[in-house]
């Protein structure tokens, strides 16, 4: 792949990438920031893995979880605890983001594997396959996940009413 092609690319889908590393990370902009520049160093490193057949979207989805997953390793990093999870909305912040703290907050609450399926399919509109290849899963264990993700989410967002 041409470097002027993966620019092309990261283009059309950084904004899938990034909201996707947010929703990981739980809201947390900073985090997925750093984590969306690693990513894209890291699939530049290695795009000859890219497989056209497949969407660049999944493609960036598969090297941010990898990304992702390393970082937590690294860090020995745990989600914290709901109120410790967005910081408090200064009165002039017209940042989106805060209108969607209460499904950051439950997506945070979220074992890995689940946020990530969550993520991947409701999120970024990725098929159940590209989802597998993403992670490295089969097709049943990530519809078991999206399952068990729902039940979990609709338990979370109840309770906080």
């Amino acid at each position: 792949m041409t470097e002027e092609r993966f620019v092309q690319l990261v283009r059309k889908e950084q904004e899938v990438l990034r909201r996707f590393l947010l929703a990981l990370c739980g809201g947390r902009h900073e985090e997925a920031e750093d984590l969306a520049q690693d990513t894209l160093l890291k699939a530049w490193l290695a795009c000859n893995e890219y497989e056209e057949r497949y969407r660049f979207s999944t493609y960036l989805c598969k090297v941010a979880y990898r990304t992702y997953v390393d970082y937590l390793r690294r860090t020995a990093h745990r989600p914290l605890p709901l109120d410790e999870t967005l910081p408090l909305p200064s009165p002039d912040c017209a940042d989106s983001a805060f209108h969607h703290e209460a499904l950051h907050n439950a997506l945070a609450c979220l074992p890995l594997k689940e946020r990530t399926a969550v993520c991947m399919y409701y999120l970024e509109e990725q098929s159940i396959k590209e989802i597998a290849i993403a992670t490295g899963s089969n097709t049943v264990a990530v519809k078991q996940r999206l399952k068990r993700g729902r039940e979990h989410l609709r338990k979370i967002l109840k309770d906080e009413r």
